[in-house]
């Protein structure tokens, strides 16, 4: 068994885990965060898509081991964020949902995409969400959210 202590949505925590302990396993095991979502646990999917350090990542691919004293922000750990607050507005208006399964790994995926690209084109969103597998929507829903929330988040920008 390995102790390891990780900030969990800016709050740090000290967890006693099996080596061979995933991250997504981790966090919906022993902290109850069951917004990431297991799909392949291959890292094909993006069910999974946290944040490391800032960082979007397949949690289900990285052992828990390996964030040891790093950062974790999960879909419940951006609740108040404003990115994610006016992805989620858009998604709902925009119908980018449907079973709800991979929307948090999407919502999660949609915001770096948003943080690294201040207005996407529609080539650029559907190329960033390479990775992401989504069998209910086709994706057109998705990416017009996401277009949509890069353009107000652009307008409240003032640029």
């Amino acid at each position: 068994m390995l102790t390891v202590t990780l900030t969990i949505n800016d709050d740090e925590q000290t967890h006693t885990i099996e080596p061979r302990t995933v991250l997504a396993d981790l966090l919906r095991e022993q902290c109850g965060l069951t917004g990431t979502h297991l799909g392949c646990e291959h890292g094909a999917c993006g069910a999974c898509t946290l944040e490391v350090d800032g960082k979007a990542t397949r949690s289900c691919v990285i052992l828990a081991a390996m964030c040891d004293g790093r950062s974790v922000r999960t879909i419940e750990g951006l609740h108040d964020d404003k990115i994610m607050e006016v992805l989620r507005r858009h998604f709902h208006q925009l119908h980018g949902v449907q079973c709800g399964f991979c929307t948090p790994g999407m919502l999660v995926m949609a915001r770096d995409i948003l943080r690294r690209h201040r207005t996407p084109s529609e080539k650029t969103i559907r190329h960033e969400l390479s990775g992401q597998v989504c069998r209910c929507t086709g994706y057109a829903n998705i990416v017009a959210a996401i277009g949509a929330a890069g353009a107000e988040l652009d307008r409240d920008t003032g640029a």
